[in-house]
């Protein structure tokens, strides 16, 4: 099944997603690639939420926050190489529903590069 999506098209809705959980797995690739201890990885770049380990979030222009890893003037991830398994496989399929609605706004605006917010 060939994607029916765009990541570079996109400026990054599915990074502003409340938990993006990461795995002891996720964190050690993570720490390599930040030259970084497992422990710090940790503590600098996760929190738990609801008993699980996610990515924290910092301010965003275009929504409330997003992933920590997430640059938001060049609307791209960061530590893409490194990137979280949840990262790595989403949208699950050949579809993305983000980019859907990406498609739709931007149709009915008028507008190739508008982005719908959510502040």
């Amino acid at each position: 099944m060939k994607a029916k999506y765009d990541c570079s098209k996109c400026p990054g809705y599915c990074c502003s997603y409340d938990q993006i959980e990461v795995s002891e797995f996720d964190v050690k690739r993570l720490a390599k690639h930040l030259e970084l201890t497992p422990d710090a990885t940790l503590k600098r770049y996760t929190k738990i939420d609801d008993g699980k380990t996610v990515l924290r979030h910092h301010a965003d222009e275009s929504f409330t926050s997003i992933c920590i890893f997430f640059n938001s003037e060049l609307r791209r991830c960061s530590v893409y190489q490194a990137r979280p398994h949840t990262c790595r496989t989403y949208p699950y399929g050949n579809k993305c529903g983000y980019y859907e609605f990406l498609k739709f706004e931007r149709e009915h605006q008028d507008d190739e590069d508008y982005v719908a917010t959510t502040r």
